[in-house]
């Protein structure tokens, strides 16, 4: 993985990206392992969680996570998101956060030596090189073993290093589990995605509330 103990190292998460990333391979993230992994082989000074939260009048399933990723090491960014209906009629919600990740990057970089992107997306590609003629190295978590893959092959190549996320996954993830074997309240488990704490879609809205 080339992490190296003595580099200061920050960790920029965008949240929905990871969230999918994983999903599709079949994990679950454990938010708690994931920055004691990473603090275990490098100097983290940061570790930035990115979320774009909707703004409505209920009770938002996503504070239990941000709330705890406030309070556990994390430095969480939010900005609200935006509902909409797209031409088949299905709710989406919008909340790019790809803006705040690459201006905090560009602001960290003369600060660190190793900044870690947990996304694929190609658009970071400029900001990536950006940070890497400032001196930093820059490493993105993302995943290949997914269909289709994940990582953009642009963001890919201007990288200095590619972390395949099926393979540290161990560390930080576990499988999703059935219905049946899910603990019963007030059993211990790991902190998760709070996309995992919504009700479960009908079989034909699978794409409906996703965070785009």
């Amino acid at each position: 993985m080339n992490l190296k103990k003595d580099e200061r190292t920050c960790l920029f998460i965008d949240g929905s990206s990871l969230y999918s990333t994983s999903r599709g391979l079949g994990f679950d993230v454990d938010y708690k392992k994931l920055l004691d992994f990473f603090t275990s082989k490098t100097h983290v000074i940061r570790a930035y969680y990115y979320a774009a939260i909707l703004d409505t009048e209920d009770y938002s399933p996503l504070k239990p996570l941000t709330d705890w990723l406030s309070y556990n090491g994390y430095f969480l960014v939010t900005k609200p998101a935006r509902e909409f209906t797209d031409s088949t009629g299905k709710r989406r919600v919008k909340g790019n956060m790809e803006i705040e990740i690459a201006v905090d990057m560009m602001e960290m970089a003369p600060h660190i030596d190793h900044a870690i992107l947990f996304s694929g997306d190609s658009d970071f590609r400029r900001v990536v090189e950006a940070v890497q003629r400032q001196g930093t190295r820059v490493s993105v978590v993302s995943s290949m073993r997914s269909t289709p893959p994940l990582i953009g092959d642009d963001l890919r190549r201007q990288a200095d290093n590619f972390l395949e996320l099926a393979t540290i996954a161990g560390n930080f993830t576990r499988r999703q589990q059935t219905e049946n074997q899910r603990p019963r309240v007030g059993t211990s488990s790991p902190v998760r995605h709070p996309a995992d704490q919504m009700s479960e879609p009908d079989e034909d809205e699978d794409d409906e509330g996703q965070i785009l």
